[in-house]
């Protein structure tokens, strides 16, 4: 799929859609697992956010490391917010979808649901707000119209306001698509 270039401090977006809802399929690993064989809590936040960063590598070209070392410029996490619907087991593939919900000027606000391989069940979904940061200067920073440009693009909203709410929506439809 064609995506945006990352050239210095500019982004030259191709003008084809880009995908709005990457997914990717992970492992659910022995060592991230309690004695019960159930994915830890804090481990769910760790793979949606990897899949998250893959994302923006392999989908958008935007490499926030990069960004970091280079510009001094990426994004710190300001706010999780999670809600568990189903416990992910050991050695179990999942699906992860990733979307852009919200953005500012100053912040993005990334939407990440774990499903099961075969997206029949949502495990959980996971909201983060990152916000733009400048290094060197130690504070937060706007974005610039670049990136402006991009957030519009594959920006999904939402018309809800809690991840609970978002989470019950999600799992609804999934049951609504069984019973059709």
């Amino acid at each position: 799929m064609p995506r945006p270039r990352q050239t210095g401090l500019i982004i030259e977006l191709n003008m084809t859609t880009l995908n709005k809802a990457p997914e990717s399929k992970r492992l659910i690993r022995f060592q991230d697992c309690d004695p019960y064989g159930h994915l830890n809590n804090s481990k769910y936040i760790d793979y949606m956010i990897n899949v998250r960063e893959d994302h923006l590598i392999n989908e958008y070209d935007l490499n926030v490391f990069l960004m970091a070392h280079e510009q001094k410029r990426s994004w710190i996490v300001g706010q999780n917010e999670i809600a568990y619907l189903k416990p992910s087991l050991i050695m179990e593939k999942v699906v992860i979808q990733t979307r852009l919900i919200d953005y500012t000027e100053r912040y993005v606000q990334a939407e990440m649901v774990m499903y099961d391989a075969a997206k029949k069940h949502i495990k959980a979904v996971l909201w983060t707000k990152f916000f733009h940061f400048d290094f060197a200067m130690g504070r937060a920073v706007t974005h610039s119209e670049d990136l402006m440009g991009l957030f519009k693009s594959v920006h999904v909203p939402l018309e809800v306001d809690r991840v609970e709410q978002r989470a019950r929506m999600l799992a609804s439809g999934l049951r609504d698509e069984v019973i059709a």
